[in-house]
């Protein structure tokens, strides 16, 4: 072992999923880029990190309502570049050719390019550290897209994604909820 930044330990626990957060502000659509999710328990409640620079943070605080979208490794190029620009003075449906559907519990669209969408209700915000808690209130997959990896953000610049799925789920049965362990991966 070595020395490393301070600065860069993140990356060692800043693995994604990558996920594209929809909003709707009451006149237009957004999109933005968030790294930084986490699962809260197995009741749909997650919670992401933003904060009052991100063009979307009105539109979160307004509606209390948004759309995780889970893009595939494949969505890469786009999925940067949604987060080097800015919904402030860019249409990025346009820009990056997003296909988006109506959602049915939220304004905020789902994309259509996507793995899933989760359409979610904020139920916290926990402004000094820019924590957004939600809860889902309805899910959306698409089970024919071909790629189905998942991205997932180092911190650095760097991506990774999914490798083949390691199967515990008999080894962890006493333990895991029933919803869990009928989930087909």
């Amino acid at each position: 072992m070595q020395p490393f930044p301070l600065d860069q330990a993140f990356t060692f626990l800043e693995s994604g999923p990558v996920t594209l957060l929809t909003t709707h502000d009451g006149g237009r659509d957004n999109v933005m880029t968030i790294t930084w999710t986490m699962v809260l328990d197995f009741d749909a409640r997650f919670a992401i990190t933003t904060g009052p620079w991100n063009y979307s943070w009105e539109a979160i605080e307004k509606t209390r309502e948004c759309v995780l979208a889970i893009p595939s490794a494949d969505m890469l190029d786009t999925v940067v570049g949604i987060g080097l620009c800015s919904g402030r003075d860019t249409d990025k449906f346009e820009k990056f050719g997003l296909d988006r559907r109506k959602a049915e519990r939220v304004k905020a669209p789902l994309l259509t390019e996507c793995l899933a969408n989760i359409e979610c209700r904020v139920i916290d915000i926990i402004a000094p550290y820019g924590i957004v808690i939600l809860e889902g209130v309805a899910v959306h997959a698409d089970p024919h897209r071909k790629e189905r990896s998942s991205l997932h953000a180092i911190g650095d610049g760097t991506f990774v994604t999914d490798g083949p799925v390691l199967d515990r789920r008999m080894m962890m049965r006493s333990k895991l909820p029933p919803s869990v362990l009928t989930h087909k991966s």
